[in-house]
């Protein structure tokens, strides 16, 4: 009797470990050659700097322009007489005065002082006051001006008549009136205008005018006493000019 071995038939699972082992091995090997082979770096660093934040420009605002009209000075200081009546009593005349505060804008009075605002409106148009100073400023009382010789001595060479008035009187800040000396009639060039009321000049001193705007550009006129000597070192304030409208 022959003895026949029973046949061995392969486990197909053993097949797909054996394979997947190697696959496993060969994947292990594979990753330890490429991380050999390529190390890792950093990120290059940018070559150019990068801009520093920097801020909107902001706009410079255009000054506004001012409306102070050209100035030039006066020609002449000295006249032999003075002007002939060229304004009219019945129509309105405004004097606008120019200083670096501010404009001081006057109402002038023809109806009650023709002579003495005829001569203002003529100096005025001459230029006669661009450039000449409040030489003289006191507290509580009044802004004195229009002297080219700026101490209080100087004026345009003849003098005008009073016009003396009760129909307005010193009895506010904001009166422009001319100044004079002892002489009733020798006013010429020189005015003020009050920052107080002032009763004792009524129908001393004539009345030409009042301020309607810019009486806080007069009551702000650096003070200054042509009497005391510290004061004469600092000339006072300058008018930069004087404009006149007619209507």
């Amino acid at each position: 009797m022959s003895t026949q071995r029973p046949s061995s038939t392969p486990n197909p699972m053993t097949g797909l470990i054996a394979i997947a082992i190697l696959l496993l091995i060969l994947g292990l090997v594979a990753g330890l050659l490429i991380s050999r082979a390529a190390p890792p770096t950093a990120t290059p660093a940018p070559t150019t700097p990068p801009a520093p934040p920097t801020a909107a420009p902001v706009a410079t605002p255009t000054p506004a322009a001012s409306t102070m009209p050209v100035m030039p000075t006066a020609t002449t200081y000295r006249y032999n007489s003075p002007p002939p009546m060229t304004i009219d009593p019945a129509k309105k005349y405004t004097a606008t005065i120019y200083t670096p505060r501010g404009e001081i804008v006057i109402e002038l009075l023809p109806d009650i002082a023709p002579q003495t605002v005829n001569n203002f409106v003529f100096l005025a148009r001459q230029n006669f006051y661009n450039g000449l100073t409040w030489h003289r400023v006191l507290p509580n009382f009044m802004a004195q001006g229009g002297d080219p010789n700026g101490d209080g001595t100087g004026g345009p060479g003849y003098t005008i008549p009073a016009e003396f008035t009760d129909k307005i009187l010193f009895d506010q800040p904001g009166i422009v009136a001319m100044a004079r000396s002892t002489d009733p009639n020798s006013a010429g060039s020189q005015f003020f205008i009050t920052t107080a009321p002032a009763p004792w000049l009524n129908e001393q001193y004539t009345i030409f005018g009042r301020v309607i705007k810019g009486q806080e550009i007069v009551d702000g006129i650096p003070l200054r006493d042509p009497s005391n000597p510290a004061d004469l070192a600092t000339p006072g304030e300058t008018i930069l000019g004087i404009t006149i409208s007619e209507e």
